[in-house]
């Protein structure tokens, strides 16, 4: 990892609580319209989807919204599209529409050297010794900065969930707070200083700091108590870098965010600073989050 992501390794607790938290779909109800409305859009146009745009629309929806790769990293959610759900959606396959496969692209997706980002984009670019290969990085690229332009224009106004700032304030004084999240440092920063709650946490880690896991690993390793670190996210990615770091995983149901908040808000994190989180509690809330999101689409189940 470059020097990125020191600011989370050189990170020193002050209290002797952490609390992590995802952004988009966790704290900001921004997750709809950012993959709908930015990301969707410029798929379609940066990768030749028009004739079969609403197979491609169903697609994002299911991979990035209504599914168990709900909050993956947007190139890792391309790949899956453009490789596996795409080709399989019946309208596909009844134009006989042939969907664009680029082996190169993909992978650099599934290499766990590559850092999924604008930046690692480049790079692979600037090192591409094959055509093809410098083609496939350079459209990835292009669709990846269309995106964030986007987002820039489009998302905004769009503030955190009822209870998530009553929720920092809560913690301010008993744990310290990260935000952990997937998507670009530049958004991210926009939107928790546009609506005044970046003041409740001590360091807002984007891609370009690595990924979840290794964001709870830079900033925790080391120097908390057992059961004294806690991830808040509304995604299996997010439950699945808590797991990875051994550290407790509070859910916010997609669909039921306010109803998730309240409950942290009320109950949950007081049960987290009593050391009564852990076990049955999580437990129970652990599977009712993984019966929220299903493993395939409507069309192959």
């Amino acid at each position: 990892m470059n020097d990125a992501a020191k600011a989370l390794k050189e990170f020193k607790p002050r209290k002797q609580f952490f609390v992590g938290i995802d952004s988009d779909g966790c704290a900001f109800d921004t997750m709809g319209i950012k993959h709908r409305e930015c990301f969707c859009p410029w798929m379609i146009g940066c990768f030749g989807l028009q004739p079969v745009a609403q197979a491609a629309r169903e697609c994002k929806d299911f991979a990035d919204l209504f599914s168990k790769t709900r909050g993956a990293n947007r190139h890792k959610t391309l790949k899956l599209i453009l490789e596996k759900l795409l080709p399989s959606h019946p309208m596909v396959k009844q134009r006989g529409f042939n969907v664009p496969q680029l082996p190169y692209y993909f992978a650099w997706v599934d290499d766990p050297k590559s850092v999924l980002s604008n930046d690692g984009l480049r790079r692979a670019i600037a090192n591409a010794k094959d055509p093809q290969a410098k083609k496939e990085f350079e459209l990835a690229l292009d669709w990846s900065k269309k995106v964030n332009q986007a987002v820039k224009d489009i998302v905004k106004g769009v503030p955190p969930f009822p209870f998530v700032r009553e929720s920092l304030e809560k913690m301010r004084p008993l744990a310290d707070v990260i935000v952990v999240s997937g998507t670009p440092s530049e958004a991210l920063v926009r939107e928790w200083e546009e609506h005044d709650i970046a003041k409740y946490t001590d360091v807002i880690a984007g891609q370009e700091m690595g990924t979840k896991a290794q964001h709870l690993e830079y900033a925790t390793k080391g120097k908390y108590e057992k059961d004294h670190v806690l991830m808040i996210g509304d995604a299996p990615g997010d439950m699945q870098a808590a797991r990875e770091n051994n550290a407790l995983f509070y859910p916010v149901m997609p669909g039921k965010e306010t109803e998730s908040w309240k409950r942290f808000y009320e109950g949950a994190f007081d049960r987290f600073i009593k050391g009564k989180y852990a076990g049955g509690y999580e437990q129970k809330l652990a599977a009712e989050f993984e019966m929220t999101l299903p493993e395939k689409p409507a069309w192959e189940r």
